[in-house]
């Protein structure tokens, strides 16, 4: 029974450690985020990779107007409007992500990046400790942004 039981435990965590299908972030739970099949989007997200920062914008702004609530498209709009250099406008759009799926993981991590961009370390850690605790397993934010905030301890030492 023994052998059983831990059998069905190491399935159990097996299980658990699979990626899942990506889905519509409009439920509250982390992991992989797509907005629905919007065309727009899909293209904004070709405009990100080729770090068309104008053109990913506006094809997200198009998304975002018929789908106001999606937090993966303010989340994207975030990273976009961060990469362009407005980070007042990539603050807002991350926190209204938040507002919609507080646990949004790529949120939380870009958050945490725009918070070092801006000098602010403290509060990119408190990005980091809300990671660690939405991540049952390592994940791919969490240790993303760990690594940003090594950098930028290396790159901006305390002076005692």
């Amino acid at each position: 029974m023994r052998t059983c039981a831990c059998s069905l435990l190491v399935l159990l965590v097996l299980a658990l450690s699979l990626p899942g299908p990506a889905r519509s972030d409009s439920g509250s739970s982390g992991g992989m985020y797509t907005a629905p099949a919007d065309p727009d989007f899909d293209r904004a997200k070709k405009e990100i990779k080729a770090k068309n920062w104008d053109g990913a914008i506006a094809l997200l702004n198009k998304a975002l107007a018929r789908d106001p609530k999606n937090a993966e498209i303010h989340n994207q709009l975030g990273f976009a409007e961060r990469n362009r250099g407005d980070l007042d406008t990539a603050f807002k759009h991350y926190e209204q992500a938040l507002a919609l799926n507080p646990k949004h993981r790529g949120a939380h991590e870009y958050l945490g990046e725009a918070y070092l961009m801006t000098g602010n370390l403290a509060k990119a850690e408190e990005q980091l400790a809300v990671l660690n605790k939405l991540c049952f397993l390592p994940c791919e934010e969490f240790s993303d942004l760990k690594a940003a905030i090594a950098a930028y301890k290396q790159q901006h030492p305390k002076k005692d």
